[in-house]
């Protein structure tokens, strides 16, 4: 039952020539091996293998847990196959098999970051691929069976559980049992149904099949209330045809022996088996708003529009990308290993299933980020009938499935290394496949503990309005949306997102505070061409204006800005009542993120064309001062097309002086310059000039002008994986940040906790 996502939510339109024209260009396949450690010098070898590698092997020997902390182990799973049940493919063999296997291994690093190795094993005998696979414990964290025909599946999973000690998992099983209960917890939820009383029909007797029965029946589902179906009709007690003991574990006591008559009155149908299994005539035997879990591929037993034309009252999953609502297993097992590897699981149990289950359920109750919505092609990405079961790209997935496995391990005792303190898990999951998240951590750990009020100026705008919501679900502290109130949750109610309760609206019009707001900026302007209603007009009608008022006499403690406005003209509007800082310059440092690379930080990138040499070197130290407190070790490049001097030019003039301008301060952070981009960033080029200060590559990169800082920062992210977040407003006397026109609620969000941030700092050094 597994299924592949798809970005793009429509049908995916591919040739036989394209589809094997990816797998053999380059590189044949889509996998290969990096290493983790240099292996550049005789020493970096001697370390890695012989003699160096006696040592982590004598220690493993007298410890063997201490495997987990000196090898691959702890992240790696073997994705094993015989090639029995290839897709809906059939039996191809273990050899064809491999493709599926590469892909299953590609999709475990895409959404977990698991380490995964194909194994293909050419046996269709159950004890001799028992034994295969029995033996590969101390290689593997975990086992992921896959495309394993039943019977066969059940006897080999259950005797590898039984002689292993690391979780073995039949992911063609339990994924598509744990993804579609996920759907059915929430199609319950919008159709008012309890479990314990809810009555379902599974259509199929595989592998598929019998995990959901059993795991709904785990889930609370009385047992008489489901009924078995096959190729031969009802499995009911006393039936001998066609049977087998796992479907006599499921056998129902019941008069119904087609599926026609079992889902008369059924609340639910499950569907694991052949395309038009089910007619529009079965399903007007159902229950009022029946569920439809319609899962066989690639062609389901009943499409949405049929069942739609039949029963308008239905809500359908199935097993396809192009339709609303798919049960994709991609969902489930990346992040149930995930979760399962880091507390070193013994077995993934039905405490760990139901578990990931009701995360995925939850999940899908909750906004969609943005860049989710985008992948929904037009349709709405909203808790309903039409998304009961979350996208598979959501980003979300990583740090709510696996630490809900986690903690299910911990409490049913399978767990041999305990997490204490699953919301750092969560968010140091986030930060394995999102470099911005591990470098806000810090930032977003101080908010948390001291919650900001924060202005939203914009507060009329969808994605702002989104953004607040996000930023006070996640701790931050209380948002302040400017603008109408009708206006305002006139557009949450049409997003079907209500404002939360207590959410505050502050009306620039109908301010209490106008008055005193319009009487202090005219004290503030009136010298400087402003007449006191010029400043009632500015405090009424510019938003900007009226947040930073609020900010600047204490009624908040930090604005953010910008959407709508360029970057130049909002800065305008806000420092009409925040002043730059008097000892320091006002610029923008943009923050590049990269998982390989880390963090590196880019000055300015907003203000200054043509910086002077005090200026860049009061850059350096300012954003020097950032890096620490994003828990980096400051080391600053100033760059330029040249380095030290080769080739010769004027540009390089005011940064050689910015640079004699820190020898006289005496600071205590790296830096020198002038000097190219590669060489900032390659220790190979850097060791050309011996007497440079950098020990390292630059995490600190001061440019010479905003046109290069510009070039490099817009173009870097569309060229590479890098993450950019700002640029961070530097500089002035209280906590303000404008956010790139056009920003999407992540980028919004992230800058707003940037200047909660600023503000606990603020409020500390006063």
């Amino acid at each position: 039952m597994d299924s592949l996502p798809i970005k793009d939510a429509r049908p995916a339109r591919i040739t036989r020539e394209e589809a094997l024209a990816m797998h053999a260009e380059g590189r044949p396949g889509k996998l290969e091996i990096r290493l983790t450690k240099p292996l550049t010098t005789a020493r970096d070898l001697s370390l890695a293998y012989s003699p160096g590698v006696a040592e982590p092997c004598l220690e493993i020997h007298r410890d063997p847990a201490t495997a987990y902390d000196y090898t691959t182990k702890g992240n790696s799973v073997a994705v094993i196959s015989n090639g029995t049940a290839v897709l809906g493919l059939g039996n191809l063999g273990a050899l064809a098999s491999k493709p599926v296997m590469e892909g299953k291994a590609a999709l475990f690093k895409r959404f977990a970051d698991v380490d995964s190795v194909d194994l293909c094993i050419s046996t269709e005998d159950a004890d001799e691929f028992v034994n295969c696979v029995r033996y590969l414990g101390p290689s593997f964290g975990g086992i992921n069976l896959e495309d394993i025909k039943a019977p066969e599946c059940f006897v080999i999973e259950q005797r590898l559980r039984e002689l292993m000690d690391i979780p073995v998992f039949h992911d063609d099983q339990h994924g598509t049992a744990i993804v579609a209960a996920a759907g059915m917890i929430n199609a319950c939820h919008l159709t008012g149904r309890d479990l314990k009383t809810t009555r379902i029909v599974i259509n199929g007797a595989g592998a598929a099949a019998i995990a959901c029965a059993e795991l709904i029946k785990a889930m609370g589902i009385r047992p008489d209330n489901v009924i078995l179906c096959d190729t031969k009709g009802v499995v009911y007690r006393g039936r001998t045809a066609g049977m087998n003991q796992w479907k006599s574990a499921h056998a129902a006591s019941t008069e119904c022996r087609t599926l026609s008559e079992a889902l008369e009155g059924a609340d639910i149908f499950f569907g694991l088996s052949v395309k038009g299994a089910v007619t529009p005539d079965m399903l007007k035997l159902m229950a009022d708003r029946p569920i439809l879990f319609a899962m066989a591929n690639p062609d389901p037993e009943i499409t949405p529009d049929e069942a739609k034309a039949a029963r308008p009252d239905c809500i359908i999953a199935t097993g396809r990308s192009d339709y609303p609502n798919q049960v994709n297993n991609v969902l489930g097992f990346p992040f149930i290993f995930r979760g399962a590897l880091d507390v070193r699981a013994s077995t993934i149990n039905d405490a760990m299933k139901i578990a990931a289950a009701e995360a995925l359920a939850t999940l899908a109750r909750e906004d969609v980020p943005e860049e989710v919505s985008g992948a929904g092609a037009g349709r709405s990405l909203r808790f309903g009938p039409e998304y009961i079961i979350p996208n598979a790209f959501d980003p979300r997935l990583i740090s709510r499935v696996s630490p809900a496995v986690a903690k299910a391990a911990m409490e049913s005792g399978v767990a041999r290394r305990p997490i204490a303190d699953l919301a750092k898990y969560a968010r140091g999951l986030s930060a394995r496949l999102d470099a911005g998240v591990g470098a806000l951590e810090k930032i977003t750990e101080v908010v948390r503990e001291s919650p900001q009020r924060v202005v939203f100026a914009e507060g009329e705008e969808e994605t702002v309005i989104r953004a607040a919501i996000a930023f006070r679900n996640a701790g931050y502290g209380n948002p302040v949306l400017v603008g109408r109130e009708d206006r305002i949750h006139a557009i949450a109610a049409a997003l079907g997102i209500p404002l939360p309760e207590g959410m505050e609206i502050a009306n620039a019009r109908l301010s209490a505070k106008n008055r005193v707001y319009a009487d202090w900026l005219y004290a503030r302007q009136q010298r400087h061409g402003m007449l006191l209603r010029d400043c009632q007009r500015l405090v009424n009608q510019d938003r900007n204006v009226f947040a930073a008022c609020m900010v600047a006499n204490g009624d908040a403690d930090a604005l953010v800005t910008g959407l709508t406005r360029s970057y130049a003209s909002a800065l305008e509007n806000v420092t009409t009542a925040i002043d730059p800082r008097p000892d320091s310059v006002m610029f923008g440092v943009t923050m590049m993120l990269a998982r390989r690379s880390g963090t590196v930080l880019v000055a300015d990138t907003a203000i200054h064309e043509r910086p002077d040499a005090t200026t860049l070197a009061e850059i350096a130290v300012q954003t020097a001062g950032l890096a620490r407190r994003l828990g980096l070790a400051p080391r600053v490049a100033f760059l330029s097309f040249s380095t030290f001097g080769d080739p010769k030019g004027s540009i390089p003039g005011p940064i050689r002086d910015a640079v004699r301008l820190l020898d006289g301060r005496e600071v205590d952070f790296e830096y020198d310059g002038e000097m190219a981009a590669d060489v900032a960033l390659d220790p190979a080029l850097r060791s050309i000039y011996p007497f440079c200060r950098l020990t390292g590559p630059a995490n600190v990169l001061v440019m010479p002008g905003l046109h290069a800082a510009h070039i490099l920062t817009k173009a870097v992210p569309r060229l590479t994986s890098a993450t950019t977040i700002g640029p961070v407003l530097m500089g002035l006397t209280r906590p303000v940040q404008i956010v790139p026109m056009g920003a999407g609620v992540n980028q919004i969000l992230d800058m707003a906790c940037y200047a909660a941030y600023a503000a606990v700092v603020h409020q500390a050094a006063e």
